[in-house]
């Protein structure tokens, strides 16, 4: 038996969670003086503060060792004999991973393998669905961990953002930063490129940058290629339901889900934000 744990930064609806009995543990979110597991704020209330809020940002951080320590023994005392994979975000957009394999370590005695996505919320959903769904099937440690590898190189995430203040405020993205700031009133165009946050083109409107989105994956996938998608928003449910249509209409998508981003994500992206992620189906 395997049994999963990841961070929080997936979404996964808290039906899939509990479907394939996931352990969560969440990164934090600090705001002024006051710190949060993600997890534990209302995701209405951080938004409105975060627009509201010019002089105070936001800092993010990983979940303490000792967090994954208590993870990791609780599946334990149910299942002794159980291997546990852990899935975290990018090591190259947060340190989490760190965290999990120092707790690993602190446990010589037991199977725990630590991997790290190179990606967050869609594609590190995608692949804990696809793990969990394997050790259903009585698929070994190995034979899983090279699928997430597969995936891990093989899914595509892009977004667009009202704004890129979030994105440089939180000193998430990089040099693209000023190429992508270049143009007043541009819309950028961000991916998950190797593991970080990188600008991938910018256009005039939100409209053509719902369409910049849509034609990202047309260049990847053909019409009849299965394939999994999840669309993220912060506040943009009205453009989700517009870009799902369109990727529906499209493409032969055989499993999809939809989530709002929560804090530790959204910090640095802001209102507005909308993306999408897709990853091809594999044979069985």
């Amino acid at each position: 038996m395997i049994k999963i744990v990841i961070d929080s930064t997936s979404y996964l609806p808290a039906d899939i969670i509990k479907k394939h009995d996931i352990s969560v543990v969440p990164l934090k979110v600090q705001f002024g003086n006051e710190s949060y597991d993600e997890t534990a704020i209302n995701n209405v209330d951080f938004y409105h503060r975060l627009a509201d809020n010019k002089k105070v940002f936001p800092t993010t951080s990983r979940p303490s060792v000792g967090e994954f320590l208590v993870a990791y023994q609780k599946i334990l005392a149910q299942y002794p004999t159980a291997e546990i994979l852990v899935m975290t975000i990018s090591s190259g957009i947060s340190s989490t991973y760190n965290s999990a394999e120092l707790a690993a370590k602190q446990m010589p005695q037991t199977k725990i393998t630590v991997f790290d996505t190179a990606s967050t919320v869609m594609g590190l959903g995608f692949m804990t669905m696809t793990a969990a769904e394997m050790d259903l099937a009585g698929r070994p440690m190995a034979v899983i961990l090279e699928r997430m590898k597969q995936m891990s190189a093989e899914t595509t995430i892009v977004l667009t953002v009202d704004t890129l203040e979030y994105l440089k405020r939180g000193g998430r993205i990089g040099t693209a930063a000023a190429f992508l700031g270049t143009l007043l009133n541009t819309k950028p165009i961000v991916g998950v490129v190797n593991g970080k946050m990188e600008g991938i083109d910018r256009v005039r409107t939100r409209k053509k940058a719902i369409q910049r989105l849509f034609a990202e994956f047309e260049q990847k996938f053909t019409t009849d290629q299965p394939i999994q998608m999840g669309i993220m928003h912060i506040f943009a449910k009205d453009d989700m339901t517009e870009l799902a249509n369109s990727m529906q209409a499209r493409f032969n998508i055989t499993r999809s889900y939809f989530t709002e981003l929560g804090p530790v994500i959204g910090a640095h992206l802001g209102p507005g934000a909308i993306g999408i992620g897709c990853c091809p189906v594999y044979p069985s």
